[in-house]
């Protein structure tokens, strides 16, 4: 286990599917909380087709030894065939808070 955090950024077409992905994940304490946007304005190009609409923004707070199991699940979950993720390193936070995350995403008996 690491004491290494960051912020992984989701987005996704349905607040209430991401929000219910997030629930699972600190459930599952592989995050320790989730900040949940919406709505957010999403304008890009998929297989040829502009897009403008309307998404939802989580910002997951973790550590970065979970990320690639975060996002093995999502892969697995998500209804959008390639999912918008990505991780942002906390690069400054209080002691207190990193601990925190690290504490609440510690394997559980």
């Amino acid at each position: 286990m690491t004491d290494e955090v960051c912020e992984l950024v989701v987005t996704a077409p349905d607040a209430d599917w991401l929000i219910e992905f997030g629930r699972r994940l600190v459930t599952d304490h592989l995050a320790a909380s989730v900040h949940h946007l919406t709505p957010i304005r999403s304008i890009y190009e998929w297989q040829g087709q502009p897009y403008d609409r309307t998404e939802s923004r989580a910002a997951i707070h973790t550590r970065i030894d979970l990320v690639p199991r975060i996002i093995e699940r999502l892969d697995d979950e998500h209804p959008y065939e390639v999912p918008g993720v990505f991780a942002l390193p906390i690069v400054a936070t209080s002691p207190a808070y990193r601990g925190w995350i690290i504490e609440q995403t510690a394997a559980r008996p």
